[in-house]
């Protein structure tokens, strides 16, 4: 736990039980601390019925396949931060369309966060690598990658891998 300061008016926080959790709070105005979770959105990519995926470059999870995604910015909806990871990640242009998954996560040292995935159209650019990204590619589900980044990106792909499999039969 770390101390911060008040930003209503600059004190030192404290900590002390309040809800049931233990909070930070203000000793001088009252203001209470309450931490909340990370907003990441990705994209469900599939272009004859394979998967796109994206390895990624950087720490956490340097070198795991995981959908395209990232955070979502605090004055973004989250389609559109879909829409705009795929193509940073990976350089296709893709739209949004509808909801596939929401997944709570509390595996990432960046902290807990709502994982919110789109099935996504293709609509076009090429695949290319990135600072975020080692490559990205398209893969069946009998191919996917063994090394998945983290617990949300592992579910949903693995729910996908899934539905393929029902419809292959």
């Amino acid at each position: 736990m770390k101390n911060h300061f008040c930003l209503m008016c600059g004190a030192k926080m404290i900590f002390r039980p309040l809800d049931n959790r233990v909070r930070e709070v203000c000793p001088a105005c009252g203001w209470v601390y309450y931490e909340q979770v990370k907003v990441g959105a990705g994209a469900l990519v599939e272009n004859d019925g394979q998967l796109l995926l994206v390895q990624r470059a950087i720490e956490p999870w340097k070198h795991c396949w995981y959908l395209p995604a990232g955070y979502v910015e605090v004055d973004e909806e989250p389609r559109k931060a879909a829409e705009r990871e795929t193509l940073e990640e990976t350089g296709l242009e893709v739209l949004a369309g509808e909801l596939k998954d929401v997944v709570f996560f509390d595996d990432d040292p960046r902290g807990n966060g709502i994982f919110i995935v789109y099935t996504c159209k293709l609509l076009g650019g090429s695949l290319k690598t990135s600072t975020e990204s080692l490559g990205s590619r398209f893969f069946a589900w009998q191919d996917l990658p063994a090394h998945i980044a983290g617990y949300a990106h592992n579910l949903v792909i693995n729910r996908w891998k899934e539905e393929q499999k029902t419809i292959d039969g």
